[in-house]
């Protein structure tokens, strides 16, 4: 196995709820992102997938840089994020790139299409010849034509700046790309086109995706490796596949439930109940017992570790420890 390209470590962050004249009274803490580890390959897409306030975008912030860590830590090539000069974070920069959920909201308007995707190559002190050949390079890479540079964001249809997004994201050559729901503000139509997009171009440049989404048939399309994130924990780690095939914590077989087309049976049947807990409360013990039709005495006592169950699955659940043998339908 060669080395992995990120390396995830015990990753946490806490923010802090303040109130009180001027907020200066600390009233507990919303646990984002606690305690998780996860490692991409070159090649590869990681998926993370959650509810909506399960912590996958704060996730997606850390490795962009745009947050630091209460602890643990991020690693580019065995370099830690926490630990690289001014000059070395700026590389870093270059090699993880991002593409955001709203098409629309991420490109400037005042901006013609040309300057918005070369703008990281001139932050970056590239050549004007470099700019432009850089420029229509990726450009033709995304499918859009060259006189695309000349027109403005309002000129395209969603899909087409979403296209534009993905372009910006390729002008400095990145590593590893982080795809923060990337198609889900799209019409149906046109997500499935953006998709193999994405993939062609992984084929193609050996890009690596980290991928954040709710919607796991997107998931199961695009990823070698799925992370299911409940109130900022990863719950099951496994190869896309079979985590989306055979689900083995119960959150995430309500996950495939949900996603599962009409006219097919999911291999556990369970619709979610309730809501999301706030970060601020979250539960005792297991977060999702409340939730949970399996739930077990020990669930709401202690936090179940995310531990291996077989090859190439990990699962935070007490079903499968040696105490609490796993129930007979497959979950």
């Amino acid at each position: 196995m060669t080395k992995p390209l990120l390396e995830v470590r015990d990753l946490t962050k806490h923010f802090s709820v303040k109130r009180g004249l001027l907020r200066g009274t600390t009233v507990g803490y919303v646990r984002a992102v606690h305690d998780v580890s996860f490692t991409i390959h070159e090649g590869e897409t990681f998926a993370i997938v959650g509810e909506s306030g399960c912590g996958k975008t704060t996730l997606a912030n850390l490795i962009l840089g745009l947050l630091e860590p209460t602890q643990g830590m991020i690693l580019l090539r065995d370099q830690s994020l926490a630990q690289l000069s001014t000059a070395d974070f700026a590389a870093y920069r270059r090699s993880v790139a991002a593409v955001f959920q709203d098409p629309y909201g991420a490109l400037n308007p005042r901006m013609r299409v040309g300057n918005i995707i070369t703008e990281p190559l001139r932050n970056h002190g590239y050549a004007k010849r470099e700019r432009q050949q850089r420029l229509y390079d990726v450009l033709q890479a995304v499918g859009l034509p060259a006189d695309s540079a000349r027109r403005f964001p309002h000129e395209f249809s969603g899909g087409q700046r979403q296209r534009i997004g993905i372009a910006r994201a390729l002008a400095l050559q990145p590593a590893l790309i982080v795809l923060d729901e990337p198609v889900s503000s799209l019409d149906v139509s046109i997500r499935s086109q953006i998709l193999n997009l994405l993939k062609d171009l992984q084929q193609q440049l050996g890009i690596s995706y980290l991928l954040i989404s709710h919607d796991l048939a997107t998931v199961e399309h695009m990823s070698t490796w799925i992370g299911v994130m409940y109130l900022g924990k990863l719950v099951e780690v496994g190869r896309a596949r079979e985590v989306c095939g055979q689900p083995k914590h119960p959150y995430t077989a309500t996950l495939v439930a949900a996603a599962t087309p009409p006219g097919r049976t999911p291999p556990w049947d369970m619709a979610i109940v309730g809501e999301v807990p706030h970060g601020l409360h979250i539960p005792s013990g297991c977060a999702f017992h409340p939730r949970c039709p399996c739930v077990l005495s020990a669930c709401p006592q202690t936090i179940p570790p995310l531990r291996a169950i077989e090859a190439q699955r990990q699962v935070a659940c007490y079903l499968y420890t040696d105490a609490a043998p796993a129930p007979n339908r497959t979950l």
